[in-house]
């Protein structure tokens, strides 16, 4: 295929290649992302404890980096991270991010206290580090502004707010603290032109892609198992959403991402 061929660069934010649904896989899977132009991913570390599995796949294939951190909705069943566990991993030179971190009041509500302490650790980490917090957000609109508004003030960090799909009121915050919102497969959804809307009134300066994969899958594989290739299905149906074309979209989320990722090198030549 030559450079004219090529598809247009873009980048998926936001994967968890460590799954079962991807075991065995990862060499086809990661040839299919290569050739819908997917040229990097961050893969997602979701309890500590797997950390190693993570870290392994990352150093393996050259498009892919981690982060790691305790996702809300296991935080009550996994041992509390520490500021200085999340610190010490920063240090491996394909560890760009801090997190999945969050609050989940959807399925967990009863572990809110545990969630906020542990958002509050995540929070502290990404400042240390210089390195961007990941988050989750459901159904916990209110405190999670508090508290990101609260932690930011004593010590500033970047962020992108994960697979984006709460309120406007949430994306105003997130976006006044100079925040990054991400666009996963659920903007592509025929049902979601509420959530598009959210998203028209966002900085094209502030947006990220993500497949969130195996979750999340855009249409036409809607309710299949999502993979890193299906990032440039969810970034054409942004472009629409936006009126821009598709390579000048795959451009600016790349671009968006080199700057919150710094530390996610762009192959040369990309």
């Amino acid at each position: 295929m030559t450079a004219e061929m090529l598809p247009p660069a873009v980048v998926d934010s936001h994967c968890h290649l460590d799954f079962p649904d991807f075991d065995g896989q990862l060499d086809d899977l990661l040839a299919r992302a290569t050739a819908a132009g997917v040229t990097r991913m961050v893969t997602i570390c979701t309890r500590l404890r797997n950390e190693p599995q993570v870290r392994a796949i990352a150093e393996h294939y050259p498009q892919v980096f981690y982060a790691a951190g305790t996702h809300p909705m296991s935080v009550a069943e996994e041992p509390m991270a520490t500021v200085d566990q999340l610190v010490a991993l920063a240090q491996h030179p394909k560890f760009v991010g801090i997190g999945e971190t969050g609050l989940d009041y959807h399925y967990s509500a009863d572990s809110a206290a545990v969630q906020q302490t542990s958002l509050r650790i995540h929070c502290t980490a990404a400042a240390e580090t210089g390195l961007p917090l990941i988050i989750h957000a459901r159904d916990a609109d209110d405190d999670m502004a508090a508290i990101l508004a609260e932690e930011h003030a004593k010590a500033p960090f970047g962020c992108v707010m994960h697979c984006f799909s709460s309120s406007a009121a949430l994306a105003r915050a997130a976006l006044d603290l100079g925040f990054y919102l991400s666009m996963s497969g659920i903007t592509a959804f025929p049902k979601s032109e509420e959530l598009r809307d959210i998203f028209r009134a966002v900085p094209h300066d502030h947006l990220l892609l993500e497949t969130d994969s195996p979750y999340l899958a855009p249409p036409p594989h809607r309710g299949k198992r999502n993979e890193p290739a299906f990032t440039a299905l969810t970034g054409r149906r942004a472009a629409e959403t936006f009126g821009i074309d598709y390579a000048d979209f795959a451009r600016l989320t790349s671009d968006n991402f080199d700057r919150l990722f710094a530390k996610a090198s762009r192959p040369q030549g990309v």
